[in-house]
């Protein structure tokens, strides 16, 4: 005979697979369109929480920041479905329902395919009433159920896979962005294990709040200038691409602490931000460029350095003589130098509005500083290997940035002991990366080895550890190696 114990783990069980049924449609449903109930969740938890969760969040999962915010947008859900299924029968259809308008409602906060995971919520709830009206009895009911959403999740992946090797073959008509035939050397090529003088766009790290990049179509996209301008302009990729330059510079993730691979060095391809402001003539209050995404997400920055071309700032269209990638920003993003990247400008770039001092952005809200927080000098120790020339001698080598002035010098200590200067490879710009090296003599045992960088405009790099919120992080990267 069941017990009561017995039956409330077995109506658990088969609301949970309602529950999985009900995502499983959502998300099939959603991507027909290119749309996504579960990332459209995510986001809205990622602008919803405190930043300190956000924070630790990134420190606990890092590069698999968004991995886990999915799977905690599938637990929640589940949770709520066997909370549900546990209400008296007469309730479970109106909670079920006021879950689905919540969800909906979501989705429409987000411009980018809010109509088709409006309708992905609202078949979910359909799915989710159904199912909860009366709920799966015994194994083989619940089984079935998990089954069905397991199904749907499989077709929604297929169809998202298909929308996502449309826009590649889109993208990769567009042709080369840029002139990086060859690819250019530092004189430390020879040195095993060191990061490469240009990071592959694949090895580039990623950071946004979205859970999945935009698509876009390139042949209908244009770039928008709006606002206090004398001439407003909207200008295509082809367009963009005439007066683009390449130039080198490395960009920062605001995370990026001591030792941590969230930077990489581009070879960047874009146009002058100086350029654009030059035609379109701001009005003399303009004071703000407010870079907007196609979904809303905005980064300002003040206009007059950019115009000046004291900040030498860029809408970006190719990267490594490629377009942009989706998930770098395809078609275009705006990148100033020496920015990290949550302030450098926005991603999936659709408008650059000229504005005044009222426009507050994303991050400002979360309580962030308003900015701009500039890249603090840096350097990091990839390489810790025995030396060719004697036998007690070890290699350390790594990389170092310093943007937008560059590296002056980068230095290495043993223990508490002196700074001794590194050699540094030829520079490919002073926004960009330098690679170094130096060989040490080290008698056997455990050695504490740390790096510093000094900007060329004197700024040496802190060794006191910072976190990232509110200003950035600090520290010397510390690597312990046995001789």
């Amino acid at each position: 005979m069941l017990t009561n114990g017995d039956r409330k783990r077995g109506g658990g069980v088969g609301a949970a697979a309602v529950g999985v049924a009900a995502l499983g449609v959502g998300e099939a449903v959603a991507a027909t369109r290119g749309g996504s109930l579960i990332d459209t969740l995510g986001r809205a938890a990622i602008d919803a929480v405190p930043v300190p969760v956000v924070e630790a969040a990134v420190a606990l999962f890092g590069r698999h920041d968004k991995a886990a915010t999915r799977f905690g947008i599938g637990v929640g859900a589940l949770a709520a479905t066997i909370g549900v299924g546990g209400l008296p029968e007469r309730l479970r259809t109106p909670a079920a329902a006021v879950f689905g308008a919540g969800a909906a409602a979501l989705a429409t906060r987000q411009p980018t395919r809010s109509t088709s995971t409006v309708a992905g919520a609202v078949a979910a709830t359909g799915v989710l009433a159904a199912g909860l009206r009366r709920r799966p009895r015994g194994m083989r009911g619940a089984l079935a159920w998990a089954a069905t959403g397991a199904g749907m999740f499989v077709a929604a992946h297929t169809l998202q896979h298909d929308l996502d090797r449309k826009q590649d073959n889109d993208i990769r008509r567009i042709g080369p962005m840029g002139a990086l035939g060859v690819v250019p050397q530092d004189g430390l090529e020879d040195e095993p294990g060191l990061s490469p003088l240009v990071t592959a766009a694949r090895r580039m790290y990623v950071a946004d709040v979205n859970l999945r990049a935009p698509r876009i179509d390139p042949m209908h996209w244009r770039l928008s200038v709006t606002g206090k301008v004398a001439h407003p302009l909207r200008l295509s990729l082809p367009e963009l691409a005439e007066d683009a330059v390449e130039f080198d510079a490395v960009m920062v993730c605001l995370h990026n602490h001591a030792g941590a691979d969230r930077a990489g060095n581009g070879r960047w391809f874009g146009v002058p931000l100086a350029d654009l402001l030059k035609h379109a003539i701001p009005e003399p209050d303009a004071t703000r460029l407010v870079t907007r995404a196609v979904d809303g997400y905005t980064i300002s920055l003040p206009v007059e350095p950019l115009r000046s071309g004291e900040w030498p700032g860029y809408v970006v269209i190719g990267m490594n003589g490629e377009p942009l990638t989706p998930a770098h920003g395809f078609p275009a993003r705006v990148f100033v130098p020496g920015l990290y990247g949550q302030y450098t400008g926005a991603k999936w770039l659709g408008e650059l509005e000229l504005s005044d001092d009222s426009h507050v952005d994303y991050w400002w809200r979360r309580g962030w500083p308003a900015g701009p927080l500039w890249v603090a000098p840096q350097a990091r120790i990839d390489v810790t290997a025995p030396g060719r020339a004697a036998a007690d001698s070890t290699t350390i080598a790594g990389v170092a940035w310093a943007p937008p002035h560059g590296v002056a010098g980068v230095e290495v200590r043993i223990g508490e002991g002196d700074w001794h200067p590194a050699e540094l490879a030829t520079e490919l710009g002073p926004a960009a990366w330098r690679r170094w090296r130096t060989t040490l003599e080290l008698p056997p045992g455990e050695h504490r080895v740390q790096a510093r960088t000094i900007s060329r405009s004197g700024e040496v790099q802190q060794g006191r550890h910072r976190t990232p919120f509110p200003t950035g992080p600090s520290g010397f990267h510390t690597v312990t190696l046995q001789v």
